[in-house]
């Protein structure tokens, strides 16, 4: 690719995983063509300031992809499954995919999730795997799959963060269950690696991830970076089944099998220091600022 010329589309450039990615490739000089719904959002300026050219584009509008594709050299491709539903997504990530081909993608990035490939049963991963399939039949001429596992960023979200500073981790996860976590800003790294070493990426699907942690340990951890006692409690998995099926088989899935990326293998190859869970958490929202390292 020719750095500053070679043109690369990221979707969801004004979310977490998509912004990082963007944000990358900018800082490396890249031209990133940045889509999304909202082009007038705050995010989306922010990137504009940075050099990206943002463009409106929806998943669910195959012209508006056509638009947001047309002239580009690589697309980063990622959906998300708790907005748009299983079914919705599954649709989504293939409308992507076949567009993309058919303008004359050459390198095509798409983000599944870990494990995709092992037929978990897991709703939401074994979409992404079906949209991995139709990847690799399209026949880009480089293609590569990044598969990350569960976001640290989620431990900030509204499914945990109130119980948090309620001084509980709450999740339905037996409390010897390691548990794989990545840090978004090293799904930005890893998407650039997959952009700037194409050809010997290409063909290749990668499960990335950056700690590995019991939700005992996790609990310890955010409360240390909290600066409050933080305790695991776990919760009944028949109580998280009432909320979300899909949700309550991945958790059971993480009890029988769970994740299993190359940490320091991965990290080795790409030259990638994994942030660990408490280096995240020290710069995560709660910390007031005074207070980060």
């Amino acid at each position: 690719m020719n750095t500053g010329k070679d043109l690369i589309v990221v979707t969801g450039a004004t979310g977490r995983q998509g912004g990082a990615i963007a944000r990358e490739l900018l800082a490396k000089g890249h031209k990133v063509r940045a889509m999304t719904r909202r082009p007038d959002s705050p995010n989306a300026k922010d990137l504009a300031k940075l050099g990206a050219v943002v463009t409106a584009g929806d998943l669910d509008d195959p012209a508006s992809l056509e638009r947001a594709v047309a002239g580009a050299w690589g697309v980063f491709a990622m959906q998300n499954t708790w907005e748009a539903g299983v079914e919705r997504e599954e649709i989504q990530g293939k409308s992507l995919a076949e567009v993309a081909h058919r303008k004359g993608v050459q390198h095509f990035v798409y983000s599944s999730v870990g494990s995709a490939n092992l037929e978990t049963g897991i709703p939401h991963f074994d979409n992404k795997a079906r949209v991995e399939e139709t990847v690799r039949v399209l026949g880009f001429p480089s293609w590569t799959i990044l598969r990350p596992v569960f976001f640290m960023e989620n431990w900030g979200s509204p499914w945990f963060l109130p119980a948090l500073q309620g001084g509980q981790l709450a999740v339905g996860l037996e409390p010897g269950t390691p548990l794989q976590m990545i840090a978004v800003r090293d799904i930005g790294r890893y998407g650039l690696w997959a952009f700037e070493h194409h050809a010997e990426l290409n063909g290749r699907a990668i499960d990335i991830a950056g700690d590995r942690r019991t939700m005992p340990e996790t609990a310890e951890i955010l409360g240390r970076a909290m600066g409050r006692p933080v305790r695991f409690a776990r919760v009944p998995i028949e109580q998280v089944r009432s909320f979300s099926a899909d949700y309550a088989t991945m958790l059971e899935w993480f009890d029988r099998v769970g994740y299993s990326a190359d940490i320091a293998g991965t990290s080795g190859e790409s030259g990638i220091r994994p942030t660990e869970l408490a280096e995240w958490a020290t710069t995560a929202e709660w910390v007031p600022r005074a207070a980060a390292i």
